[in-house]
């Protein structure tokens, strides 16, 4: 089950990665800059946004079969339909539709975790579907690269698109919810505004308002940097652009294993997921010296210990809400937190093509380097217990 989960993550990244590794060409063609680009990726972190207030409720009110599925195919359709983009305008129209199955995939894979793993197991569980962002970014740079230079850009979008299409088969013909779980998972769900108004969760959407636009930078981004910092073209991005997910997917499990090791060492289950997440955090602080060294290499390993860090520290994240509130929702609590991230990710994305088309990728990498440790604090104050749910 956590393997289905692992591959829809998979297609989820490689539906977004394409046009991250396709957007140097795009950019060309549509004689878009840097401001215009953030747009197009804003465009898609709106409909994110916005996808991630509904798509969890949503989901636990579907079940976690049905609701995966659904996502999974709206998201399918959106990304083949990017092949018809004529310009800037209708590209921004097909991310944003991408953008609002996209949403779906975090609140759908924890369902799946919170319903087939015991709590001790849930961080590395949770990391290994997750690990499927990092691979899906692998794969996308060599990938799409191969696919655009050999058949054009267009045939990219339907390829990955196909891909979704074949998970869709195999879901339905594969995935139960285990007969030990069916009385929790049909139980009414608690109203989404009702559990907004708990400490717990508004704190948690916060932390991620703070801790997700700096994967989001990576994702939609670092092609562009090894572009305009470094003179990349787009056979030297297929070939090295995917390092940095290579250590995100060795994040994921990395993270799994030290929050056992502190269980081993005693440390209660949240305190460790809690210190799980500052130390993660620090890892992330490369990105500062990564922007300041003039070799390509010396800065493309620091970004790739960031991007450990940042799925380190997300593999306890993930797995927090199903150990302190109902299974039933688990998947309305990470749309809401995945609203945090995905207003973050829009308004840093805005930011980001600002401040490069002004400045330079400096400011942005120094602000990426220490806003982890802003959201590691506020993930530490976390409540341990949902008192407003027990009146």
């Amino acid at each position: 089950m956590i393997a289905l989960a692992f591959l829809a993550t998979v297609v989820n990244y490689l539906d977004r990665q394409t046009l991250s590794v396709v957007g140097p060409f795009l950019r060309d063609e549509f004689h878009m800059s840097n401001t215009d680009y953030s747009r197009v990726v804003s465009a898609f972190m709106l409909a994110y946004t916005i996808s991630n207030g509904f798509s969890g409720p949503l989901i636990d009110r579907l079940g976690t079969k049905l609701g995966y599925a659904a996502s999974m195919a709206w998201w399918s359709v959106a990304a083949i339909l990017t092949a018809f983009s004529q310009g800037t305008l209708s590209l921004g129209v097909f991310r944003f539709l991408l953008g609002i199955g996209e949403a779906g995939n975090w609140p759908a894979a924890i369902k799946v975790v919170a319903e087939w793993f015991p709590v001790k197991e849930r961080a590395l569980a949770s990391g290994i579907f997750n690990s499927g962002s990092s691979i899906g970014a692998i794969v996308s740079a060599p990938l799409v690269a191969w696919i655009v230079l050999r058949f054009g850009w267009q045939a990219s979008f339907w390829a990955i698109g196909a891909i979704g299409m074949a998970w869709l088969a195999i879901w339905f013909a594969v995935y139960r919810t285990p007969p030990r779980m069916e009385r929790e998972v049909q139980a009414p769900p608690i109203p989404a505004l009702r559990l907004l108004r708990t400490q717990w969760v508004w704190r948690f959407t916060v932390s991620k308002i703070f801790s997700d636009p700096v994967w989001y930078f990576y994702i939609f981004w670092f092609p562009q940097y090894l572009r305009t910092a470094h003179g990349f073209d787009l056979q030297s991005i297929g070939r090295l652009a995917w390092i940095p997910f290579a250590t995100a997917g060795a994040g994921n499990v990395i993270g799994g294993w030290t929050f056992e090791a502190l269980l081993k060492r005693g440390v209660e289950a949240q305190r460790a997921k809690k210190m799980c997440v500052w130390i993660f955090a620090f890892f992330m602080t490369a990105a500062i010296p990564a922007v300041l060294t003039p070799n390509v290499y010396v800065s493309i390993a620091l970004i790739s210990m960031a991007t450990m860090g940042y799925t380190g520290g997300l593999a306890s994240m993930l797995s927090m809400p199903a150990d302190v509130f109902p299974k039933n929702a688990v998947g309305s609590i990470w749309g809401l937190a995945s609203m945090g991230a995905g207003f973050g990710g829009m308004v840093f994305s805005l930011v980001t093509g600002w401040v490069v088309d002004h400045y330079s990728y400096t400011p942005v990498f120094f602000g990426f380097g220490l806003i982890p440790l802003l959201a590691a604090a506020i993930v530490w104050r976390l409540p341990e217990r949902v008192q407003e749910l027990e009146s």
